[in-house]
């Protein structure tokens, strides 16, 4: 109801509002944007993992230029590692949407080749959490 009201007569609403409701949406505020920028982080990777199947193939640094070729279930696939950034270069399944997800370069970014079985997956220092790692 109070909501409905708000939307009615806000500026009533505002002039009703007292010094501790004033200080508890401002420490909500301060309170939310903390959370955002403490859990919510963009960290930059520092290497890639690459899965063949249910196995993990290798993990490499992202601070070295280097093509990785891999055989999967289709064909071979080429990774490449370049400037802190990996990116699937080539792969032999029909779609190429692998392909089309370019290069990437924040931790917990993760690139699938579906038909072929070939992941790769960027790594941060310490491990990132989200609602797949519970």
């Amino acid at each position: 109801m109070l909501v409905l009201n708000f939307l009615r007569y806000p500026k009533q609403l505002i002039n009703e509002l007292l010094i501790g409701d004033w200080l508890i949406i401002i420490l909500s505020l301060v309170g939310i944007f903390y959370l955002f920028q403490s859990l919510w982080t963009n960290e930059h990777a520092t290497k890639v993992q690459i899965s063949v199947g249910n196995e993990i193939y290798a993990t490499y640094s992202l601070n070295q230029q280097r093509e990785i070729h891999l055989h999967g279930k289709l064909g071979d696939a080429v990774i490449s590692i370049s400037q802190g950034k990996a990116r699937f270069s080539q792969s032999p399944c029909n779609t190429q949407y692998c392909v089309h997800q370019g290069w990437l370069s924040h931790a917990g970014q993760v690139a699938i080749c579906l038909p072929n079985q070939i992941s790769l997956e960027l790594l941060a220092e310490r491990k990132l959490y989200d609602s797949l790692s519970y």
